[in-house]
């Protein structure tokens, strides 16, 4: 995983910015919010959860995505972002 490709889509990069600002947040929220549709989210989170920036917890017919702690790369990931918004 480079971070070129988590950053190389701006729908994957939205994604990743309301996860990270929220902590938890279900599908529905995330597709709303980002005004992306539900097939590029899927993709986009499955995308995520495969890199091990995301986990998935299944709450009865609710998924609910959330930043996967204890990788270190999603605190770094967590800092930068910060940092751009910043600048």
């Amino acid at each position: 995983m480079t971070l070129e490709e988590i950053f190389s889509s701006k729908g994957r990069v939205k994604i990743l910015k309301l996860i990270l600002k929220r902590g938890e947040v279900n599908l529905s929220t995330i597709v709303r919010e980002t005004g992306l549709n539900y097939i590029s989210v899927v993709k986009h989170l499955n995308y995520l959860k495969h890199q091990d920036i995301i986990e998935e917890i299944n709450l009865g017919r609710v998924r609910v995505y959330r930043p996967k702690w204890v990788n270190p790369k999603v605190r770094y990931i967590e800092d930068m972002l910060r940092t751009l918004e910043e600048v």
